[in-house]
């Protein structure tokens, strides 16, 4: 935003007169004596890394996927306008605790936040979310499609939700309003009929006319008007459901691995997403429709912090069809597995796999599963252009500086990748998730630079509160964990030696620690209980912590479990003492946040303090 030499001169003026007592406003003041640039966050969901061109050159020196064919021009062209930091990796492997790190700054075991827990921002250690932080820079905040932050406030005794963003176009509503083509969702009425009790989280398509119809045996049950609907839309869009050799396949249950959209590109869930974004841009000032809701469009004499929350290449995977048939005439390379992996696999990590278990599929299953998967990635792929190119635009329209933070992922993804679908695991493959930081400013984020060094999801907030002018030495923001990544660009952050994080999600409570040559992850606890025996992992047997190590150089699909080598015992055993006194004793929180999200009783542990120094030789 251009500001005349006046407004500026009374702004010092008023700067000046600014109390000692005010660090909010002093920020604020600090942030807005530069040009605040537009800032646009777009993350993906479950994205593997390697659905993306320019990331398979820059880490394999090749341009598809080891499985076979994928396409985005869109994500390319971005990586060639910015910097992408190639070794970029999450703190968690699942949708809520990774979205949790990004939003706060801060790893689990530094939040509490663990896995798909409710949570509350009352509990003594809690600070203000990045979009929090970045309405006190002056910032207008908005939300667009899939924010997965389970975050309340506690108010009279009672949790209720809290809002993080000023404007928030959130996925539930929209769905509610037919814009999508899959939902699902609490139904409390069908056909003008109450239900009592209501149908909890009925699945549901949308057609192109604006039908709904209905995958649910409950409802088929309870209205016999109804038999047969959800058989209908497994023909209908062709669907592949998870399925296990104990579990049989339903037609209303079990994750959608393959299948046809409802909808024709453009009017998917994420299809929305992107337009609306565009509509929000070109609204300035002027309230908009969307479906049953009213929005008041962007105020351009503010700096724009949106962060848009795709859902794709999410389950449901529904490319629309003119996508999937490009798709399926391509053949993949399906990845192996044999038992003897699953013998020597942790058994944190065989619960995963035996969860999400796909080896037993049929080739043409398998097929069809890759194939959609990378067709939808495709599809998303157009779809990160098209907002890319909205916000570009109005940004330059108002001759206002922009910054764009590209995620590949929260987290990864499976296509039988140790004969599993699914995330939930620090294996690379759920967990490698390379960032883009595209800008107007080629001096921050040089075009077409290429980071190797290690980075973290914490470093968003640090980033993009950064880039909003904030000072990030004061105390203010003492609490984030990660870094700015201009300075990792310009060389003035600290080289990190490994990369870490902490989940709880389907395998259970389980830590890693990733060197270029080396991952090792561990159980960390004996069970959920927040706050009893926090120490156990210290003094438990090596055996009894579950171990998983894996060499990347001699075994860059982590197959082979090393943890019981006595050849590889010493670097086990090294990486075992730093993980351990990084996530149990370097600051440690865990909260009994309860099954109503009101509680705030937090357990600290510190008994290693200053552990995490990224720092490690082997």
């Amino acid at each position: 935003m251009k500001r005349s030499p006046l407004l500026f001169f009374a702004f010092l003026a008023a700067l000046a007169l600014l109390p000692a007592s005010a660090p909010a406003q002093q920020a604020t003041s600090q942030a807005q004596s530069v040009v605040q640039p537009n800032v646009l966050w777009i993350l993906t969901d479950d994205q593997r890394y390697d659905s993306i061109r320019a990331f398979n050159r820059m880490l394999h020196g090749r341009e598809m996927s080891e499985l076979g064919y994928v396409e985005s021009p869109n994500v390319d062209r971005l990586a060639a306008m910015g910097t992408t930091f190639v070794n970029t990796y999450c703190q968690a492997q699942g949708c809520a605790p990774s979205r949790a790190s990004m939003h706060f700054g801060r790893y689990p075991f530094r939040s509490g936040v663990y896995e798909f827990e409710y949570h509350n921002n009352n509990a003594p250690h809690c600070k203000p979310t990045l979009p929090e932080q970045m309405a006190s820079l002056g910032y207008q905040t908005t939300h667009i499609g899939k924010l997965g932050v389970r975050l309340k406030t506690v108010q009279n005794n009672w949790a209720k939700p809290y809002p993080i963003y000023q404007t928030d176009l959130n996925f539930k509503q929209l769905h509610r309003d037919g814009l999508t083509g899959w939902g699902k969702d609490w139904f409390y009425e069908i056909d003008g009929i109450k239900l009592d009790p209501p149908i909890k989280q009925l699945r549901f398509f949308v057609t192109p006319d604006g039908e709904f119809e209905y995958a649910s045996l409950e409802l088929e049950k309870r209205f016999p008007k109804y038999a047969g609907s959800a058989e209908m839309t497994m023909k209908k869009y062709d669907l592949l459901r998870h399925f296990t050799p104990s579990k049989p396949p339903a037609p209303d249950n079990g994750s959608i691995l393959a299948g046809v959209s409802s909808q024709p590109a453009g009017k998917t869930r994420d299809g929305w997403y992107a337009s609306l974004f565009g509509e929000y841009l070109k609204s300035e000032n002027q309230p908009f429709p969307v479906g049953s809701q009213t929005f008041d469009g962007v105020d351009p004499t503010k700096p724009l912090f949106c962060h848009i929350g795709f859902d794709f290449p999410h389950t449901p995977v529904l490319p629309p069809a003119d996508y999937r048939e490009r798709f399926q005439q391509h053949t993949y390379r399906v990845p192996q597995f044999s038992e003897s992996e699953l013998e020597s696999m942790p058994k944190q990590m065989q619960k995963q796999v035996k969860a999400g278990y796909s080896n037993h599929f049929t080739d043409a299953q398998k097929q069809a599963m890759i194939q959609d998967y990378f067709a939808f990635c495709a599809y998303g792929d157009a779809l990160v252009g098209q907002a890319t190119d909205d916000f570009i635009r109005y940004s330059n329209d108002h001759q206002q500086p922009w910054v764009i933070v590209y995620v590949c992922g929260d987290h990864g993804w499976k296509l039988n990748d140790h004969g599993s679908v699914s995330k939930f695991t620090p294996w690379d493959i759920d967990a490698h998730n390379p960032i883009i930081v595209a800008a107007s400013d080629k001096q921050a984020f040089p075009a077409g630079k290429v980071v190797t060094d290690f980075t973290e999801f914490v470093d968003i907030a640090p980033t993009i509160l950064g880039a909003a002018g904030a000072d990030l030495s004061t105390e203010r923001f003492d609490y984030l964990d990660g870094y700015d990544l201009a300075k990792v660009t310009s060389g003035d952050a600290p080289v990190r030696d490994y990369v870490v994080g902490e989940s709880h999600a389907v395998t259970g409570p389980r830590a890693f620690i990733r060197t270029k040559e080396y991952v090792l992850s561990l159980q960390t606890r004996p069970d959920k209980r927040r706050g009893v025996d926090m120490q156990w992992a210290m003094k438990a047997d090596y055996e009894d912590l579950d171990p998983g190590l894996y060499h990347m150089p001699s075994d860059p699909h982590e197959i082979h479990n090393l943890a019981f080598d006595d050849d590889y015992r010493e670097v086990a055993e090294k990486l075992k003492d730093k993980l351990l006194r990084i996530v149990l004793g370097d600051g440690r929180i865990e909260v009994e946040w309860g099954p109503k999200a009101d509680g705030t009783k937090i357990h600290r542990s510190s008994f290693a303090t200053g552990a995490h120094d990224g720092k490690l030789e082997l």
